[in-house]
């Protein structure tokens, strides 16, 4: 049975991410899209006096901020190389950081940066950057410029999950992992887990795994590399069926 890619992030993202993994695994691996949530521009923006620092942590927060304003003369620090290459695409000039939250704040921390800090970011988040740095005791607040809304991965991926071949399931977040898991109820084909981050890696339940690793990097391109090796011993693992 061929090696299935599932890959349940939002577009565009998973489009692209998908065109990497072709690159890197070949064509006789199948690559699925099948996104269980989109992404919509919401909020508005505070007041802007001019002298904040913005923090972006992904792409969608770049594009919800400069789709309320053109203004761009801010410092702003991004949380990875994604991130910042978005931010410069529309003018910004990011500071770029170590791809994480806490790798974030230990830039900011290093640079003396005091703010008043405004994080641009979705409904859902997976760490409290804005109570972090209130905690340090800077100015923060923030500002939900998009929301990720939950939808339905559709039937062919659900028919994948269910099958005999095995499918390398990447993550990008904790809420991406609770979405996939609540729409299915039965897995059947071998599971091999790709997570970003150990929190992502925690939603995924007991036993529903064959393998799980964790990205070296919580970043697109170490995501990239833990899916590959992963299909790798997926195809080891059908070597091994067919020679009994």
């Amino acid at each position: 049975m061929p090696v299935t890619i599932l890959i349940t992030r939002p577009e565009p993202e998973a489009g692209r991410f998908a065109a990497r993994l072709h690159a890197m695994c070949g064509p006789e691996v199948d690559v699925l899209c099948a996104p269980v949530m989109r992404i919509e521009l919401c909020g508005e923006l505070p007041p802007l006096a001019g002298g904040e620092v913005l923090i972006f942590t992904s792409r969608h927060g770049v594009a919800g901020f400069c789709h309320q304003t053109t203004t761009r003369d801010f410092t702003c620090y991004a949380v990875g190389e994604a991130t910042a290459q978005a931010a410069r695409a529309q003018g910004l000039t990011p500071i770029t950081c170590g791809g994480d939250a806490a790798a974030l704040l230990d830039r900011i921390a290093k640079d003396g940066t005091t703010g008043p800090f405004l994080h641009l970011r979705g409904a859902h988040v997976a760490a409290d950057l804005t109570g972090a740095l209130q905690a340090a005791g800077h100015d923060a607040t923030d500002a939900v410029v998009y929301d990720q809304q939950a939808q339905d991965m559709g039937e062919a991926a659900r028919r994948v999950l269910a099958g005999e071949g095995p499918v390398i399931l990447p993550l990008m977040s904790p809420r991406s992992a609770r979405l996939v898991f609540s729409q299915t109820d039965h897995i059947h084909a071998p599971l091999f887990v790709a997570a970003i981050s150990r929190n992502t890696a925690q939603a995924v339940p007991d036993g529903t795994a064959q393998d799980l690793s964790i990205a070296e990097r919580p970043d697109a391109e170490a995501m990239a590399h833990a899916v590959h090796d992963l299909v790798k011993k997926a195809k080891r693992l059908e070597g091994r069926k067919r020679a009994q």
